[in-house]
C-alpha cells in the first residue's frame, strides 16, 4: 500500500467503502422509519390505538415463555398492590 492508500496503518479505500455502506443503510433505515410512521398514521386514522399496537408489536418480539413469565410477575405485583 502506498501512502495515498494507507494513512497510519488504515486502508483508506476499505474504510471509505465501510463508511459509504453504513451511510446507504442509514438512508434505507430512515426510509423504512418513515414508512412505519405512515402505517401508524393510517392505523390511527382508522380508529386503532397506536400505543396498544406498539405494545402488541413488542410482545410479539418476545419469546412466548419469557412473555408468560413477565405477565405472571406483573399480575403478581398488581395483585399485591390491590390493582386486580
Amino acid at each position: 500500500m502506498d501512502t495515498a492508500e494507507s494513512q497510519g496503518g488504515v486502508a483508506a479505500g476499505e474504510l471509505r467503502q465501510f463508511i459509504e455502506r453504513i451511510e446507504r443503510l442509514e438512508e434505507e433505515k430512515a426510509a423504512i422509519s418513515d414508512d412505519i410512521k405512515d402505517v401508524m398514521a393510517e392505523l390511527k386514522g382508522r380508529g386503532y390505538d397506536v400505543k396498544a399496537v406498539r405494545a402488541i408489536l413488542r410482545l410479539r418480539k418476545q419469546d412466548p415463555n419469557e412473555r408468560q413469565e413477565a405477565e405472571a410477575i406483573l399480575e403478581l405485583y398488581m395483585t399485591a398492590l390491590g390493582m386486580m
